[in-house]
């Protein structure tokens, strides 16, 4: 409801613009825009965890800060700094916290060790899709509650693209069964990095740039970062050779825009509805561009590079799923703020899922018997 009274007085005063047009004040709106815009521009900040310009995820970033920079006639000024150019990949949420920089771009469940709620706001281990993920935030409480996540650190979250479903990880080895992630050390960061301990591998954390150089050394034996698109740019074909799925561990994540707080309530209110609409725009954008790219780009990997695409089988997945339970309800547990997410989480999840099981689901089942 927030974005539609957003994107609704942004429609109210393009229309108003066009009135001053039509009684012949364009010349003098236009000297008025020009004025104010020296008088009042703003520069912002905006750090992220991605390498610069990378596909999909660096790209919308820099799309996004050239949107609010557009859509405010130049009011507010937003420049990208990409990972290590003004602060390391995973210290964006530190950056924007302590107002180093105004604005974050990165997904939440880098920062668990600032609060284990956090991981909720990204993706969850056979949790929500794209889809559903953002009707939570926007019909089921999930934005209000990621709002008071964050509260004490500074930060006002808003989601700004989503990768959908994700691949299941690059391995060096085949993976036959539950016992050959015993001992595996793999990049899996977030909650799924949790259900891999539980199931006996060793996770690692490690931000985009780093991935492949570990991958390769064999300081790491298997690695996910996103999919077929990001994964064709990063060139992990070349470190590893089995591609998996499903991405159990990510059926739909989620990538923020963190705004530090005292910045964010100085803008005038028009600034922060365009704000919110551009990243709000953002958000189907990237979604939009995953969902057309990762098709193309997985059949360069199979067809171009020999990739060998494998399922997880499915004994295993089942033992994920079981672990994944018990690993949420463990972090739920021992954090209140982390049980009143889940139970939202859960509660929205079950009953979405009840409508998708004879919408999307048994759609997609009957186009698939053609």
């Amino acid at each position: 409801m927030r974005n539609l009274m957003v994107l609704g007085k942004l429609a109210f005063a393009g229309l108003f613009a066009l009135s001053l047009a039509a009684c012949g004040g364009s010349e003098k709106a236009e000297e008025t825009a020009k004025v104010e815009k020296k008088a009042e521009t703003i520069h912002w900040k905006m750090v992220t965890t991605w390498p610069k310009n990378f596909p999909g995820l660096g790209t919308s970033a820099e799309a996004l800060a050239k949107n609010i920079t557009q859509m405010s006639n130049g009011r507010l000024d937003v420049k990208v700094y990409a990972a290590g150019e003004l602060v390391p990949a995973l210290e964006v949420f530190d950056a924007v916290s302590r107002g180093t920089a105004e604005m974050g771009h990165s997904t939440a469940y880098y920062w668990k060790g600032k609060a284990p709620a956090v991981q909720f706001f990204s993706s969850i281990p056979f949790g929500m899709t794209a889809q559903e993920f953002n009707a939570w935030l926007e019909y089921g409480g999930g934005l209000q509650l990621w709002e008071e996540v964050y509260a004490p650190f500074n930060i006002i979250p808003m989601v700004a693209g989503n990768t959908g479903a994700q691949m299941g990880g690059w391995f060096n080895k085949e993976i036959n069964s539950f016992a050959d992630f015993q001992g595996l050390k793999m990049r899996m960061p977030g909650l799924g990095g949790e259900v891999l301990q539980k199931v006996g591998a060793v996770t690692v954390n490690l931000p985009g740039s780093e991935i492949f150089t570990a991958l390769q050394t064999g300081t790491i034996d298997a690695t996910e970062w996103v999919g077929p698109y990001n994964d064709l740019a990063f060139g992990l074909y070349k470190a590893a050779k089995y591609y998996y799925y499903p991405g159990w561990q990510e059926p739909g994540s989620a990538v923020e825009a963190l705004f530090n707080k005292d910045a964010f309530n100085a803008l005038p209110a028009d600034l922060q509805d365009i704000v919110r609409a551009a990243t709000q725009q953002a958000n189907v954008a990237m979604l939009s561009e995953f969902t057309a790219r990762n098709d193309a780009a997985l059949a360069t990997l199979v067809n171009e590079h020999n990739v060998v695409l494998k399922e997880f089988p499915k004994d295993l997945l089942e033992a994920l799923k079981v672990a994944s339970h018990e690993t949420l309800d463990e972090v739920a547990a021992n954090d209140p703020m982390s049980q009143k997410v889940y139970d939202s989480f859960k509660s929205f999840l079950a009953s979405v899922s009840q409508w998708h099981d004879i919408s999307e689901r048994a759609f997609i089942n009957a186009r698939a018997n053609d």
